[in-house]
């Protein structure tokens, strides 16, 4: 007969007998944590090898592919290690990095609505190599088009070099327009625009609502409606990083917006974003005639909704008031180069290659829209091609023509803040233009700027309270 503590023991199971002291439950879980550490310290260690590059873009990174394979090719002694970080793990390392002193790659491109982030404090803490001097001594400021450094640039330092222009012109179906007659040469304000296109929302299926609209926009576009401020002359921060985006210009844009969004002369539609499926079976059906648009977001079109192709055109952007500003701007991305980095001189010839080279400027043009903010390269025949996604038309030539006068946008770390601010006044004023029934810009307007003034009164508490800002 088996004795009754040797059965006991059995039941316990191996774990409990290879740790007599804990209960077998807590024992098994003990046992597998310790397996799985040794397996996870006698995994192969992956290494890589060069000049550590990290990027947050897709579109970017599958353009740099070649440059980068030709450039390592060339130069075996000074191999590049291009890495694509999904936007928010790029942030949170970076900036963990900046703080704590934690490795970072040496080379970073990195968008506007995060570059910024960096900038709290004193300029001696930012985490990103003050290249001021360096873009001046080699003359590489002069070259590029001066308005895009603004977002990269913090108490007249400048940390890193602008990827991109991104003018802001209108998109619009010219299949529709041109079948209609209509003659876009007559259009120079928005007014006019509005007013040109009002024929083409004719209600043909009777259903009581327009077959389309003149516009793609709606008030929870609050990215758009900063880009339509910045447009007519509209401020957000001022030159201290204080927010004063509670102005009359504003107003008067956020007004006039709640009469293209509601009321008897609703002219646009929400068809659910950028890059939805849905959006842009909408777009093919012709739901909306015109675009607010970024040179990226026809590369994107190009590429998620290629049976636009032969459908648009891209026209100036409809000015405020006549003999108005005909462009606006959209956030971008920088290259910067870690301040701790060991190799601060490759760093710099790497993204010189990538930043000025006409290879990888033609690339990312062909590729995604975008063109490029060095200005030797405008002159470059490829944005003189004609594109038959646009029926012919050199799209590139018009937004080039258009980045000098591009608005400049702002560095301050709390831009996305006050970007929010800003939509939730947009959305608070529709409100109470449909509760009031008050569909008249001009009567819209105090109640505008008192929102405005409340989201700004809000945004300066919150910023208050960052001592950083002291500093």
């Amino acid at each position: 007969m088996t004795p009754p503590h040797t059965n006991a023991a059995r039941r316990k199971g191996w774990p409990a007998r290879l740790l007599p002291g804990l209960p077998s439950g807590r024992a098994l879980i003990l046992v597998i944590a310790i397996a799985t550490s040794l397996a996870v310290a006698l995994l192969p260690e992956e290494r890589r090898e060069g000049l550590p590059f990290w990027t947050m873009r897709l579109n970017h990174y599958t353009a740099y592919v070649p440059s980068v394979a030709e450039w390592n090719r060339q130069h075996p002694e000074k191999r590049i290690d291009m890495q694509m970080i999904q936007q928010s793990a790029f942030e949170r390392r970076m900036l963990s990095g900046f703080l704590t002193g934690t490795p970072v790659a040496d080379l970073l491109e990195v968008s506007s609505v995060v570059s910024p982030k960096a900038f709290l404090g004193p300029l001696d803490q930012v985490g990103f190599y003050d290249m001021t001097d360096r873009l001046h001594t080699e003359g590489i400021y002069e070259k590029i088009n001066e308005a895009s450094f603004a977002p990269y640039t913090s108490r007249g330092r400048i940390f890193g070099i602008p990827h991109d222009v991104h003018p802001v012109l209108l998109a619009y179906r010219a299949d529709i327009v041109e079948a209609a007659g209509i003659d876009v040469r007559e259009i120079e304000t928005w007014d006019d625009y509005f007013r040109v296109m009002r024929p083409l929302m004719a209600d043909h299926d009777g259903d009581g609502r327009p077959d389309r609209y003149s516009l793609e926009f709606s008030e929870i576009r609050a990215a758009e409606i900063v880009m339509l401020m910045l447009q007519n002359g509209g401020e957000i921060f001022d030159e201290h990083g204080a927010p004063i985006f509670a102005n009359e210009r504003n107003a008067h844009v956020l007004a006039t917006l709640a009469t293209w969004v509601t009321g008897p002369g609703r002219s646009t539609v929400e068809l659910g974003g950028t890059a939805s499926a849905s959006a842009h079976r909408q777009r093919l059906d012709g739901a909306a005639i015109g675009w607010i648009a970024p040179d990226w977001l026809l590369g994107m079109w190009k590429i998620e909704n290629p049976g636009l192709s032969g459908k648009l055109k891209v026209m100036p952007l409809p000015a405020w008031e006549r003999g108005g500003r005909r462009v606006s701007v959209a956030q971008g991305c920088m290259i910067g180069i870690s301040k701790t980095s060991s190799q601060i001189d490759l760093a710099w010839e790497v993204a010189l290659h990538l930043y000025t080279s006409a290879e990888v400027a033609e690339s990312l043009y062909k590729t995604n829209c975008i063109i490029s903010p060095v200005k030797p390269l405008w002159d470059e025949p490829f944005y003189d091609e004609p594109d038959p996604f646009f029926r012919g038309q050199a799209v590139g030539r018009l937004y080039i023509d258009h980045a000098p006068q591009i608005p400049i946008r702002t560095s301050s770390p709390y831009t996305t803040s006050a970007e929010q601010y800003i939509g939730i006044a947009a959305m608070a004023l529709r409100d109470y233009a449909e509760q009031h029934a008050i569909y008249d810009a001009e009567a819209l307007k105090p109640e505008a700027l008192r929102l405005l003034a409340k989201g700004q009164a809000e945004l300066t508490r919150l910023m208050s309270r960052n001592l950083l800002l002291e500093e």
